[in-house]
């Protein structure tokens, strides 16, 4: 059992948002109290004592989208490729990527992602994997790595046409075998989507493969007009727009997670509406690749459940969160829109994205909530009360002042040190991977 008090609690909880002196009891995997620091030590004498100095107390972060299959190109310069629009970057950098990576690339990927997060606060991750150089249990080698290290995680494989047939095929075995490991463990920290590329790579006949294949056991993860690319092809080739395409393949539902969602009309946001259907923004990537702003306050305002990701960008959700704001802002030439929905996004709609998948209560500290806990070193110089938590945190936050991290009730990091995780055994193997893959690009 462990108290962690003698902070400033935020819980995201509206019936006690805000404690000045508090603290959570953790038992297990849930959290059993959150009180004043005095009252909790009174009450648990026996818990193992976790000492917040005054620093903040607060829900671990959830990421509802991101590429694990990305993170050995940190750095990464690709000779002769200067992209000029969305799909020079992604058939230059990303196709080229993932058609080189083995299961080794794939693992140590997964570790520098997930110790990514566990550093900056982030518990929950909802990932997109694409790895064509090696499909087959590319997945798995992912769940190991997240079993190992502590955290929770939502995964799928990113089918595409693009590599051809028997490729795409084999994508779509990967995500149909995962599926059903994860239908038959059953296991809370882990949990599978059917994933699928932009819908300019995927043609009728694979659609058709992928609803067979999942046989209505999950969700599918997919771009959706990021880019002007998937809006050109519908319409050439099926005389539609990208998200009539998906409904009529019996894509869109409740537990279905769109990305991007950039280019798309009010009428297609009607039906993402109607059939309940999720989305998730992802700003910084949205800017870097210069792809567009999503509407994401026209598609609130509709009542569309709208979450927040990173794209891989990055994993700091926090830096994601300011970028979603001022993007809006710049995007509306209005200095005065998105705060309230941006903050929305973060910190009460990827609960309910997460909340679709796993079965405990995510996002927030109250009694029976997954104990997924987080101290950050804010000691505030401003007034701080229920009231202007958020704007604490966008002006003066950031993931990487995360102290400590707790996820389903275990430690992972303690006074910024991983617990039970050689951090750098684990670069050292990550850095041969990656000089390896390096040259094999740039052979």
């Amino acid at each position: 059992m462990y108290l962690i008090a003698n902070g400033i609690a935020i819980t995201r909880d509206g019936a006690m948002p805000y404690v000045k002196n508090g603290g959570v009891a953790v038992e297990g995997t849930t959290i059993i109290e959150v009180n004043e620091t005095d009252a909790l030590k009174a009450k648990y004498p026996q818990a193992e004592y976790i000492d917040a100095r005054g620093m903040v107390i607060m829900p671990a972060f959830i990421n509802a989208h991101s590429h694990i299959y990305s993170a050995l190109a940190r750095g990464l310069s690709i000779k002769g490729h200067n992209p000029t629009n969305f799909y020079e970057i992604l058939n230059g950098m990303w196709w080229k990527l993932d058609r080189s990576l083995t299961l080794e690339d794939t693992r140590r990927s997964a570790y520098t992602t997930y110790i990514d997060c566990i550093k900056t606060g982030c518990t929950t991750l909802f990932d997109h994997h694409a790895s064509y150089g090696e499909i087959e249990g590319s997945l798995l080698a992912i769940e190991e790595v997240a079993k190992e290290l502590g955290v929770r995680t939502c995964l799928c494989y990113e089918v595409s046409d693009r590599d051809g047939e028997a490729k795409c095929d084999a994508a779509i075995r990967e995500n149909g075998d995962f599926i059903r490991r994860c239908e038959q463990r059953k296991d809370p920290m882990v949990k599978a989507m059917f994933g699928g590329h932009a819908l300019f790579t995927l043609s009728d006949k694979t659609f058709e493969k992928m609803v067979r294949e999942n046989d209505g056991k999950t969700g599918y993860h997919i771009h959706v007009a990021e880019g002007l690319n998937d809006v050109y092809d519908s319409l050439r080739k099926y005389g539609t727009r990208s998200v009539n395409r998906l409904l009529q393949h019996g894509i869109l539902g409740p537990k279905t997670l769109l990305g991007h969602c950039i280019h798309i009309t009010p009428a297609e946001m009607d039906i993402i509406k109607e059939t309940d259907t999720m989305v998730v923004n992802n700003p910084e990537s949205n800017m870097g690749n210069a792809v567009g702003c999503s509407p994401i306050l026209p598609m609130l305002a509709k009542g569309i459940l709208v979450g927040m990701g990173t794209d891989a960008y990055t994993f700091d959700m926090l830096e994601s969160l300011k970028a979603g704001l001022t993007i809006q802002r710049h995007n509306a030439c209005l200095p005065n829109v998105a705060w309230g929905e941006v903050t929305d996004m973060l910190f009460k709609n990827n609960r309910q994205i997460a909340g679709r998948y796993f079965p405990l209560e995510l996002g927030v500290l109250k009694s029976g909530a997954a104990a997924d806990v987080i101290v950050m070193d804010y000691k505030p110089f401003t007034p701080l009360n229920a009231g202007n938590i958020d704007g604490h945190m966008i002006f003066g936050m950031t993931g990487r002042q995360c102290e400590t991290t707790m996820c389903n009730g275990r430690l992972l990091m303690r006074d910024r040190k991983l617990i039970g995780i050689d951090e750098e055994a684990i670069n050292a193997r990550t850095m041969e991977a990656a000089q390896k893959l390096w040259a094999r690009l740039n052979g």
